[in-house]
């Protein structure tokens, strides 16, 4: 593969490319499903191919090719030359890349037992176990499994005589319980919803989780929800469990703190930003307690990586300093637009036949010394506490927004009361960031993963992470998304 990578650049830098880079990807998947006591799904594919980007005059082009014979490089190459040269006839000005070095090197994601060495019986006896525990609770309608392992070897070289290799083992699983009655229907989800917790690890994720062990407790609480009081609707201090919080810092931090949107160059799909570069260490994004970073060397955290796919060293930027916005997730064109040294290492595709943008990797609110969730709820006289998402929106500046969750709590007087249901909250982002006055200690820090991230167009998914503890805001929205 080397040596076709090699023939690839030569055959760049002959075309006239000032720079070039390529990716040899090659991947294996395996995707397991449940529902009830039957098999839902279960897919196996695997794919390999070339990705080729060049600079010409200025100008990106990329093209990608499955074709992994001198022939077909060649004309991956060709074609990707054609289409740089077409983009630079059309650019405000040229491409200017920030600096980084050449590294020759291997990384290795952390993991202890190879998920794909497990048997499919496995695998499936544990989430049908699952489904016959959450099914034996009366009043559940319906039980959901899903597993699913990602294996990647990714080659990296460049022009500059970078040559990375990289491997990566991604597992994820997760369990749902539903019960209904009359109009009213409920979920309960664990680890997280949206398929359950994903890391960077092999298969002690899932011996981590204990599926079984969790299941009959989240099937007595949806059916518990059935009758439980809905949501207030008014304002209150909200306690956010950390999973909602992941979600939170995704739609409220990730989206908007990435460059190309705040530049106005990528606004397809989930649209721009609000924190645009006149507003770099100006804006009051939070109080002073809260403080975020884009951490991309977390061990095991599903946004983590060795080098990004240009060649970056994988690194920890601050984005909000004390309360203070002061950095964006970047690349090494963007970097160079507005003076930064050095990019931020967060250009990822999500295959090889994709190009790489400017993507999340763990972006994550540090933790602060507010102590453990009950430490929390016990000094907090009078709110409400939500975990676990349900569903989210915000708007195309990823300004304003919309969340509810599975399950809340009333707190009085420093203590869990009444269970509620269709709890929801929302705000104006800087306004809620700006209320914070607890963020939760290392003890309740958990490094949640989002496999399904989507951006532009052609819509790329990837895997990113999010760290929290649980934390408190003061005076907040809730019960709006059940007004008339």
């Amino acid at each position: 593969m080397r040596e076709l990578a090699e023939h690839a650049l030569e055959v760049a830098r002959k075309l006239g490319a000032q720079y070039a880079d390529l990716r040899i990807i090659q991947q294996e998947v395996e995707e397991i499903a449940t529902k009830n006591e039957t098999v839902a799904r279960l897919n196996k594919s695997s794919s390999e191919g070339i990705g080729i980007r060049v600079l010409v005059k200025g100008g990106w082009g990329f093209a990608s090719t499955q074709e992994l014979r001198k022939a077909g490089v060649e004309k991956a190459a060709k074609k990707a030359i054609e289409v740089a040269k077409a983009s630079a006839s059309c650019l405000p000005q040229p491409v200017k890349l920030a600096p980084e070095p050449a590294y020759r090197c291997t990384w290795v994601s952390p993991h202890l037992l190879d998920p794909f060495t497990v048997s499919i019986e496995d695998k499936l006896a544990i989430l049908l176990e699952c489904s016959r525990i959450v099914r034996s609770v009366k009043g559940t309608t319906l039980a959901t499994g899903s597993m699913n392992f990602i294996k990647e070897r990714k080659l990296f070289m460049s022009s500059e005589g970078s040559e990375i290799e990289q491997f990566f083992i991604r597992s994820s699983c997760g369990i749902e319980a539903y019960a209904s009655k009359g109009d009213d229907r409920q979920r309960r989800s664990y680890p997280q919803s949206a398929g359950g917790q994903n890391e960077l690890a092999g298969w002690e994720l899932i011996q981590c989780m204990d599926l079984p062990g969790n299941a009959g407790r989240i099937a007595e609480e949806v059916v518990a929800l059935l009758s439980a009081e809905e949501c207030p609707e008014g304002t209150a201090d909200l306690i956010l469990g950390s999973s909602q919080l992941a979600l939170q810092i995704h739609e409220s931090m990730g989206h908007p703190s990435e460059l190309d949107r705040a530049l106005k160059q990528e606004i397809n799909f989930a649209g721009a930003s609000f924190l645009t570069p006149d507003l770099l260490n100006t804006l009051q994004y939070g109080s002073p307690i809260v403080n975020l970073v884009a951490d991309a060397t977390r061990p095991g955290a599903l946004g983590s990586f060795g080098f990004d796919d240009e060649g970056v060293q994988a690194q920890r930027v601050n984005l909000v300093k004390d309360g203070m916005f002061c950095g964006y997730l970047s690349s090494r064109d963007t970097a160079s637009l507005i003076g930064l040294p050095r990019s931020g290492g967060m250009m990822r595709a999500e295959s090889w036949n994709r190009a790489p943008i400017i993507r999340m990797t763990n972006i994550s609110l540090v933790p602060g010394d507010a102590g453990s969730l009950e430490d929390i709820i016990a000094d907090t006289e009078d709110g409400i506490y939500m975990e676990t998402n349900r569903s989210w929106s915000i708007d195309q500046l990823r300004y304003n927004f919309q969340f509810s969750t599975e399950i809340g709590y009333q707190i009085k007087n420093g203590k869990r009361a009444k269970l509620l249901k269709n709890c929801s909250y929302g705000g104006i982002t800087p306004r809620f960031w700006n209320s914070c006055d607890a963020v939760g200690g290392v003890a309740d820090y958990v490094d949640w993963g989002v496999p399904n991230c989507g951006k532009g167009q052609p819509m790329q998914t990837m895997w990113t992470g999010h760290g929290a503890s649980p934390s408190r805001f003061r005076n907040v929205d809730i019960g709006m998304a059940h007004r008339a």
